[in-house]
């Protein structure tokens, strides 16, 4: 059972991600909070394998309870809940270890597939988030988005066709394991090959891998099936 702790200050918005959360056998959510101090809170007390942060969130916003929650229960994975305009928090939470990325009027399917990647330890961005990253970064000064683009595949270019292929299912949202299942081979073989793409891409965490995979144009348009 994957413990899940949602995190919203408009109860609206907590009672619909409860609800399509509980239409999974295999999720529970444990625990709700309407603010940031709230669910760092609750995390400590719930230990839940996924928290989902509402980014804009008063008394702590959704950032700040993400890195406290990844110091205090480093064993929960952070799904940021994010709308349109928020691009600038999205990259911050990216550098804070959060490991998944939704828009809030996203496909339902989406929220449960991102809490099952992110409890097996996955990183997944909602495709259209992953979109307006690479889209955001090029408008923010940080090349443009041909560059950026050329600039992706050159850095994948560095890796072997094990690793672009591993890289590329990281992009999708699988994990370890499923990534072993789908290349038959043993899951530490798989883990040593993450290791050696975020050192060779020179990012921080799967996450910041998997906007690069976007940027490379290597993520298959529709994740496949979990």
């Amino acid at each position: 059972m994957i413990r899940v702790l949602v995190a919203d200050d408009e109860a609206m918005i907590r009672a619909g991600v409860r609800a399509v959360l509980t239409t999974d056998p295999g999720i529970e959510v444990v625990a709700e909070a309407g603010d940031g101090h709230d669910a760092v809170e609750l995390a400590r007390r719930h230990r839940p394998a996924v928290a989902v942060l509402d980014i804009r969130m008063p008394r702590m916003n959704g950032l700040e309870a993400a890195t406290e929650i990844r110091s205090a229960v480093p064993e929960t994975g952070v799904i940021m809940l994010t709308t349109f305009g928020e691009d600038d928090y999205i990259l911050q939470a990216l550098g804070g270890g959060a490991a998944g990325f939704l828009i809030k009027s996203g496909e339902p399917e989406e929220l449960i597939t991102g809490v099952r990647a992110v409890a097996e330890g996955a990183a997944y961005l909602s495709p259209k988030v992953a979109a307006r990253v690479v889209a955001h970064l090029a408008a923010t000064g940080a090349g443009t988005l041909a560059g950026r683009r050329s600039a992706a595949r050159d850095r994948v270019g560095t890796l072997t066709a094990r690793e672009r292929d591993v890289l590329a299912f990281l992009g999708s949202g699988l994990s370890n394991g499923q990534i072993a299942r789908r290349l038959h081979v043993v899951e530490g073989t798989v883990k040593a090959h993450v290791s050696s793409i975020l050192a060779r891409l020179g990012v921080d965490n799967r996450a910041a891998a998997a906007v690069v995979a976007h940027e490379a144009g290597i993520v298959p348009p529709t994740p496949p099936q979990q």
